[in-house]
């Protein structure tokens, strides 16, 4: 109703019910009341505390409505102060008087509460809006004169900053791309340690049971054995049972069920097995500490991230499935940060999969037969190991391929992609490991992805590179972040 200021309001009348009917209807509206009976009295109190709207009766012993009206706009002091006349004139001289001295309203006895509050209501909802803009003149002219003396020091100091300005810029396009480098490093550590959250979760609520099964399972298939073996002594020693037996042989098929039960179990074993393959690829997608260099076969991290998106590849309701065709070469064992390497392929490979997938949605025959991702791995001279993986989609066209490692950048719909992607996944190679992340493709013709690494993460520079790295994208990383080692260490322990 009112502002977050209490609005004191001064009621003038010399009539006793007039000044309590008021001052209840008011109090009622959240409004603080002060009363004066007579104009005289009505100018001191207002001396010492003034309001921010009168309530001034028109009838009064003394001096009257009018003159008192007359005297407050006359001091400066309350000049600004509105004021309302109560009045049970009807004639049209007295209100025109009234208004002419420089009352803002009138409201007529008896009085009309709903519409008395209302008129007041207005009248200071049109006062605080009076006494801000007054206040963002003065704001505003304050502000002319700063401008006026800044413009006159500006003046003075543009040649000495037409000197520095060369310098500044650079100064501030580099400080905007270690923003930019800081947010894209920020939000990779976050995705790792939600990813590590997820897998430590999912891979020891389900190892756990999976290994308990797995190691039983051995002995039930020994115990069956012996419980055959045994069933097949019975039959030798008494080869002609009872009907009543001979009965339940026949309803189970007994020799089926001989035959049979090894094979469900063998079955179930087969089952755990690829169930503790899972949870391995799991282990291995987020494994090592993604800051720390460790060695670790390459093979097995695009192998891992295959697993993870599985799914993906397979027949489905429309598409069919994505052959995967792997020419791995010799190579030895790779000093990197693992689980970043890992979102790398994982980047790559999700690219190519949507690829395909957009292009078997819009029907073109030749890659719906046998859409298909190659990944090849070879190594390159003394000290570093190159990954190709290529794709037989659309193809990138040459103005998507310039800005495909920008951050931000995508060309999928809003909701399907961040952009940040293939940023991340550039950082990550050349940032922290000193390789090269490059992209081949012509329209219709596929893409090509190829990650050049070395072999030995110290010969490429000094032994603290990395180190140096991590400070540099990410100098609150000591302090910032310590669920995320806490994830990868839970991971270690699986």
């Amino acid at each position: 109703m009112q502002n977050s200021e209490t609005n004191l309001i001064l009621i003038v009348d010399d009539t006793p019910t007039n000044l309590e009917v008021l001052s209840e209807a008011l109090t009622d509206a959240g409004f603080d009341v002060a009363v004066a009976t007579t104009g005289e009295s009505a100018i001191r109190q207002i001396e010492y505390d003034p309001p921010e709207l009168i309530l001034l009766d028109v009838m009064m012993p003394g001096i009257d409505g009018f003159e008192t009206c007359n005297r407050l706009k006359a001091n400066p002091k309350t000049k600004n102060i509105p004021i309302i006349f109560m009045t049970a004139l009807s004639d049209t001289v007295d209100k025109v008087k009234g208004l002419s001295l420089g009352a803002v309203d009138y409201i007529t006895k008896p009085f009309q509460q709903a519409e008395a509050l209302a008129r007041i209501q207005v009248h200071l909802k049109l006062q605080n809006i009076s006494a801000a803009m007054e206040k963002q003149n003065v704001r505003l002219k304050q502000e002319i004169a700063e401008r006026a003396n800044a413009e006159a020091a500006l003046q003075k100091l543009t040649q000495e900053l037409e000197q520095r300005v060369t310098e500044r810029t650079k100064e501030l396009s580099q400080a905007l791309q270690d923003l930019q480098n800081a947010q894209v490093q920020l939000i990779q550590t976050e995705k790792l340690a939600t990813l590590g959250q997820l897998v430590a979760g999912v891979a020891h609520e389900i190892n756990n049971p999976i290994n308990f099964i797995h190691g039983n399972l051995d002995h039930a298939s020994s115990y069956i054995d012996e419980l055959l073996e045994l069933l097949k002594l019975y039959q030798t020693q008494f080869p002609h049972p009872t009907p009543e037996i001979a009965q339940k042989s026949k309803e189970i098929d007994l020799d089926f069920l001989r035959a049979d039960l090894p094979k469900i179990i063998s079955s179930m074993a087969v089952g755990t097995q690829r169930i503790q393959e899972i949870v391995q690829s799991f282990r291995n997608f987020s494994r090592h500490d993604e800051a720390e260099v460790k060695e670790v076969d390459i093979h097995d991290g695009l192998d891992s991230t295959l697993m993870m998106i599985d799914h993906r590849l397979k027949t489905n309701t429309e598409y069919p499935p994505i052959q995967v065709v792997k020419e791995y070469g010799n190579l030895p064992p790779i000093e990197c940060f693992a689980g970043q390497m890992n979102q790398v392929f994982m980047n790559v490979l999700s690219n190519a999969i949507d690829a395909l997938e957009e292009l078997m949605g819009e029907g073109h025959s030749y890659c719906s037969l046998s859409p298909m991702i190659r990944i090849q791995t070879e190594v390159m001279g003394t000290n570093r190991i190159a990954i190709r993986i290529a794709d037989n989609g659309p193809g990138i066209p040459k103005e998507v391929q310039k800005r495909v490692f920008d951050p931000f950048f995508t060309t999928k719909p809003a909701g399907k992609g961040t952009g940040l992607g293939m940023s991340i996944s550039h950082q990550i190679i050349t940032e922290k490991h000193g390789g090269s992340l490059s992209c081949i493709s012509n329209p219709g013709k596929g893409a090509e992805f190829i990650i050049e690494i070395p072999i030995q993460l110290l010969k490429f520079s000094n032994t603290n590179w990395w180190q140096s790295q991590e400070i540099a994208t990410n100098p609150m990383q000591s302090q910032s972040f310590p669920h995320h080692r806490k994830d990868i260490a839970i991971l270690n322990e699986l």
